[in-house]
């Protein structure tokens, strides 16, 4: 395999002087350690790619996809395009037992997110790059489209749906985006009010 064509996890083995372990091995959160950091570099890549931003507001923007509910709701988007093998990974995941659970997330997307995070992390350690960002992009795609918002997923106001239940996850995250977005046009706005002083100030001779 040439230079150019070579996977991150190959790179750095390679580079750390390491050899490909059996991914049989590894533990289904270990395989969720490795898969959430390998996510959340994707969806900071993609926003950051976007354009300039201010940190602020890629972080919401961020937050709308990491969160365990806009996870689980990827997940379940993208569960019909998964081969038996993958469902197996993600299985793994969603089952295990873990200790710790997230803020702000119901145990039924903390579990499913893992079990998310578990599959990825199988086909990073594979080195299945191009499918990890098939899987991604067709579950961020659609999650931006349900919510009105390129990239920024949920755009509902806090409270109860329509059914009467309290919103959690990819919804209250479309709040953070907008907010993020108010306060840019915020600062836009002081910004260019500063510089308007500022002429008037040199049009008057201060």
């Amino acid at each position: 395999m040439g230079e150019e064509n070579r996977t991150i996890t190959e790179m750095v083995r390679a580079v750390y002087g390491l050899t490909a372990q059996d991914i049989r091995t590894y533990s289904p959160l270990t395989l969720a350690y490795i898969g959430d950091a390998i996510y959340d570099l994707v969806i900071r890549t993609m926003l950051v790619e976007k354009g300039n931003s201010q940190v602020n507001k890629l972080h919401h923007r961020a937050s709308s996809f990491v969160k365990a509910g806009a996870q689980k709701r990827i997940l379940e988007i993208i569960e019909p395009l998964l081969t038996p093998e993958e469902h197996g990974y993600y299985k793994r995941g969603r089952n295990a037992k873990s200790f710790t659970t997230a803020k702000n997330a119901s145990v039924v997307e903390y579990r499913m997110a893992t079990g998310f995070e578990a599959l990825l992390g199988f086909l990073y350690l594979t080195g299945q790059t191009d499918r990890l960002l098939e899987l991604v992009k067709a579950g961020t795609d659609a999650l931006s489209a349900e919510s009105g918002q390129e990239g920024c997923a949920g755009n509902a106001r806090p409270g109860k749906n329509e059914r009467g239940f309290r919103k959690t996850g990819s919804e209250d995250a479309g709040v953070e985006c907008r907010e993020a977005e108010q306060e840019d046009a915020g600062v836009g706005c002081q910004e260019a009010g500063r510089q308007e002083d500022a002429g008037a100030e040199c049009r008057s001779g201060g």
